[in-house]
């Protein structure tokens, strides 16, 4: 038995993210096909879905999280407006929403959706291997077991990390939900240089890939701090210390510690977009109220 047995888990916008934790939760076992519904605008990839997992697809939103015990939230942010104001009156209490949306804060969730019962979190892209890390926070209004289905739902990405600062999950997007992107360009670069030196580019590739592979695994086996480990293959005068007068030269650590702080910031100018235009466009919430205010569109995120 788990915190998902005898549970039903929907996604509403069944992209990316939401299938690799469909492919997550069924390599685990941890629940089975009939207790997930996802729903997508599109045939073919509700097709997909249906042919890849055996799980039950749906056109409408409103079907899908009808029953639903976790309602995975996988749109993207410029969505949030307009999914919120549909599904938002429809959301019962005892269902807990579950947002992978960049940027969204609680506030914006909570408010677009009329439902406090709410979880932000940032995966990263290794999670569609397993492979991932995410770190999520949840409104005081969640109870102990919708956490601790969160946390089983999302460990079956990789390692969860649940904060009680929802401030870190913005971090954690500047660093861990970003990073592989820093990572692929940095492999990109090495490629690039092989080839320069004079590899065939499928070589230069696999030793890069190869390398980088195995030194995040000798770290992560290691224990030891990077810089421990750097200095273990640094000889006076050798080609790795001539190899780091260029890198430091050139600002490496100062330019990667900029990029995440940019990463940083643009986060949080998305949260307080999508919260300045929640006046505008909040569905009316579960309880009766209303804003009365009249619906717009949160802009649209680059």
């Amino acid at each position: 038995m788990t915190p998902l047995s005898d549970r039903t888990i929907a996604t509403v916008g069944s992209g990316v993210m939401a299938e690799a934790m469909i492919a997550g939760l069924l390599r685990g076992e941890l629940v089975a096909p009939d207790q997930i519904v996802a729903s997508h605008p599109r045939p073919e990839r509700r097709d997909h879905l249906r042919a890849e997992y055996g799980i039950r697809v749906v056109a409408d939103n409103l079907e899908a999280i009808a029953g639903a015990d976790v309602v995975l939230l996988g749109i993207k942010p410029q969505m949030l407006a307009r999914v919120g104001r549909e599904i938002g009156p429809r959301l019962k209490r005892g269902q807990v929403v579950l947002s992978v949306l960049a940027g969204a804060t609680t506030v914006a969730l909570t408010g677009f959706l009329g439902h406090d019962q709410v979880i932000r979190a940032m995966p990263n892209t290794p999670a569609r291997l397993g492979k991932g890390v995410t770190v999520w926070y949840a409104t005081p209004a969640t109870t102990t077991e919708q956490r601790e289905q969160a946390a089983t739902l999302l460990g079956a990405l990789g390692i969860q990390i649940e904060v009680d600062d929802e401030k870190m999950v913005a971090m954690a997007t500047a660093v861990s939900g970003t990073g592989p992107t820093y990572v692929f360009l940095v492999m990109e670069a090495l490629i690039d240089a092989a080839v320069h030196l004079g590899f065939a580019r499928h070589v230069a590739h696999d030793l890069v890939v190869e390398t980088l592979e195995g030194s995040t695994l000798f770290a992560k086996q290691s224990g030891m701090h990077p810089a421990e480990l750097r200095n273990m293959v640094t000889s006076p005068g050798g080609t790795s210390a001539a190899a780091l007068h260029e890198l430091e030269s050139g600002r490496l650590r100062t330019v990667l510690s900029e990029a995440v702080w940019a990463a940083f910031r643009r986060t949080i100018e998305l949260g307080d977009q999508l919260e300045a235009s929640v006046g505008k466009t909040a569905p009316e919430a579960n309880r009766g109220t209303s804003t009365g205010k009249a619906p717009g569109e949160p802009p649209t995120t680059t």
